[in-house]
């Protein structure tokens, strides 16, 4: 200890990031322990970079009591520039995030029915274009949305699921609506129908998407809020193409997004009651910063690719 009961000063040198930052933690969260919870270190830890930066401030910067911290009139004044400094720092961190992520490829979750309806046209056509490298992942909306969240993918498309808890380290743009139809291999009885009747659409076993795709919850979910309840399916397919060749195969009723019927294979049929099943397609972010250059340029590329919908 010095003369005055204060640190004896070292020789100086500039203090680090880690250091200034659990000054600043401990002095907002006027305790020890609070700061050591929220930085997810030890307690023993934190104390020993205050008493490093101390050192190098050749004074107390925290006076230390039993009911917490509070910062002396040396560390009000360090306060004042270490927290200006620790926000810049925090902005170099976005920056190099955001220059990691257009240094590597753009990586691109989309549902089945996305990818199929309108993805995979305008990945070729932004290939053709020379843009930034793009890794397609499809899956299943809810697993689009899991992989954005967790920073598996930088951009998602899924298809809206009204009703469902929303996942809050995402956040959702609308892109395009969409439609869920029954529809039926042109050699079916119904292809000949103006309409069908409701008790026949929901008596009639239909090639379906499997339980967790976005289409087989649209449909149930509006049966569901009619109290309505339809025959078990046919046969449940994994992806719209799977279940294309299944209806075909089967000359069967299916039930998949309008858009992804090949033109001059299937004819839309509509049910009495005008009954329906709207949903729309969404781009999927995270939920906190914002998106690097080459992906909001994606963005408007999927944006063009359903334009004349």
């Amino acid at each position: 200890m010095g003369a005055y009961g204060g640190p004896v000063r070292q020789p100086a040198r500039t203090p680090d990031i880690p250091e200034l930052r659990t000054f600043c933690v401990a002095a907002e969260t006027g305790s020890l322990g609070r700061a050591a919870i929220r930085l997810h270190v030890s307690q023993p830890a934190l104390s020993k970079r205050l008493a490093s930066l101390e050192r190098v401030a050749g004074t107390q910067l925290l006076a230390r009591s039993s009911t917490g911290v509070t910062l002396t009139p040396a560390g009000r004044r360090l306060y004042e520039h270490a927290r200006r400094l620790l926000e810049q720092a925090d902005a170099i961190d976005m920056v190099l995030e955001g220059i990691n992520r257009d240094a590597g490829p753009i990586r691109l979750a989309a549902s089945h029915s996305a990818a199929e309806a309108f993805v995979a046209v305008a990945l070729s056509e932004h290939v053709a274009d020379a843009g930034p490298v793009v890794e397609l992942l499809t899956a299943n909306s809810h697993v689009v949305r899991l992989m954005v969240a967790d920073g598996t993918a930088d951009l998602g498309v899924a298809a809206s699921r009204p009703g469902a808890t929303p996942n809050p380290a995402v956040r959702e743009v609308h892109l395009v609506d969409d439609e869920v139809v029954c529809a039926v291999p042109s050699a079916h009885p119904w292809s000949r129908l103006d309409r069908i009747s409701l008790k026949e659409f929901l008596r009639t076993p239909m090639v379906m998407r499997d339980p967790q795709s976005n289409s087989r919850w649209t449909v149930e979910s509006v049966l569901r809020k009619h109290g309505w309840e339809h025959a078990d399916p046919l046969v449940q397919a994994a992806t719209p193409v799977a279940a294309l060749r299944e209806a075909l195969q089967r000359n069967a009723p299916v039930l998949l997004s309008r858009q992804v019927f090949p033109a001059g294979y299937f004819t839309p049929v509509t049910i009495e009651r005008d009954l329906r099943f709207p949903r729309s397609f969404e781009l999927v972010l995270p939920a906190v910063g914002e998106p690097s250059a080459g992906v909001s340029a994606l963005a408007d590329e999927l944006r063009s690719a359903v334009a004349d919908w």
